[in-house]
């Protein structure tokens, strides 16, 4: 059973959002906040597997509730998709940053949100769509000349190549044909290249990817 923390200031969205997640029998809506400081308790409460965080809140916001509830060593497990009204909300880069699997229009198709909970509940980062991709762009436009982070140093070269094709939005299957070599490989070059950059999921190695200078605006297959 995939358990689910709705976070939205806005009664009816929380409301609707519930009553589809709801009626999928694998699906279980364990608690409901209205800010982000009511999040963040609630997560330490119920430990979900999947929060959907509006990002946008009055008080405490979702990029702030984000950032707490990835800090925290007792929620690792917890994933979250930010919710955006907006496809190129200027938070939802730093959400990413905060250590957020990824994030999802609000008027997304209701079969997409449940198959979203879904993949992050699995473990996968929330970065196929190509909203997604425009966005981490965005925010990694923004950013000055790259530096290359110490830890870029601990990985193979076959790792860094495999880095900068998760950072271009190819999964495992997709990676693996670019590379030849079986899909079980081009998943453990993923894995491992995420424990040795201490990445909490795909959506994090995305991010690195960028700020790392491994890939960069307009590189996007």
């Amino acid at each position: 059973m995939i358990r689910v923390l709705l976070v939205d200031d806005q009664v009816l969205v929380r409301a609707g959002f519930r009553a589809l997640l709801a009626a999928e029998g694998d699906i279980e809506v364990v608690g409901e906040a209205g800010d982000g400081a009511q999040a963040v308790r609630l997560a330490g409460q119920t430990r979900p597997d999947v929060v959907l965080m509006d990002i946008r809140m009055p008080g405490v916001d979702g990029l702030t509730a984000t950032r707490q509830i990835a800090a925290d060593p007792r929620l690792s497990e917890v994933r979250i998709v930010v919710l955006t009204t907006f496809e190129l909300d200027e938070y939802v880069g730093e959400a990413l940053r905060a250590g957020a699997a990824g994030f999802l229009v609000k008027n997304t198709q209701p079969a997409e949100l449940i198959q979203g909970v879904r993949v992050v509940a699995a473990g996968d980062g929330l970065l196929s769509p190509s909203v997604t991709r425009r966005v981490i762009e965005q925010f990694a436009a923004r950013t000055a000349a790259p530096a290359a982070p110490r830890r870029l140093a601990e990985l193979t070269d076959r790792e860094r190549e495999v880095v900068a094709l998760v950072g271009t939005g190819l999964s495992n299957d997709e990676i693996a044909a670019r590379l030849v070599v079986s899909p079980a490989t081009a998943k453990t070059h993923v894995s491992r290249a995420m424990v040795k950059l201490g990445a909490r999921d795909r959506a994090q190695l995305v991010v690195f990817a960028y700020e790392a200078g491994l890939v960069r605006p307009g590189w996007l297959p």
